[in-house]
């Protein structure tokens, strides 16, 4: 539950629209079906952020190159979100079985709550 408001918060975020510019070209993000895409997306676009922010000076290029990578990186960060939120209530299920007597209830909401949290953090 404690993650639960944390996600939320993300969630406003990501779903707050970014002040529109009408000169502004729009760009095709990369699909983020699943969590190892959203998560392979992610890691690798925030990658690339990071080397260009890491520059003295932005120039325009730059700048255009950040806009291009935040179309990919906002789907690949709601794929997560909905991704952890759906984690988050399988924990639950987990919490809950564990104050119980049934094992193998336990054991099934345990199983199905790791699969996807390991493919977060192995």
């Amino acid at each position: 539950m404690k993650l639960l408001a944390p996600l939320a918060f993300v969630a406003l975020l990501a779903a707050t629209p970014a002040l529109s510019q009408d000169a502004i070209d729009h760009y095709a993000p990369q699909p983020s079906e699943t969590l190892e895409q959203a998560l392979a997306n992610f890691s690798e676009y925030n990658k690339i952020m990071a080397d260009i922010m890491t520059k003295d000076s932005l120039t325009p290029n730059d700048m255009e190159d950040v806009h291009q990578l935040t179309y990919t990186l906002e789907v690949a960060l709601a794929k997560l979100i909905e991704e952890g939120t759906d984690l988050a209530e399988r924990l639950e299920y987990v919490h809950q079985a564990s104050e119980g007597s049934n094992g193998a209830r336990l054991r099934k909401y345990g199983l199905d709550y790791l699969e996807t949290a390991q493919k977060i953090v192995p």
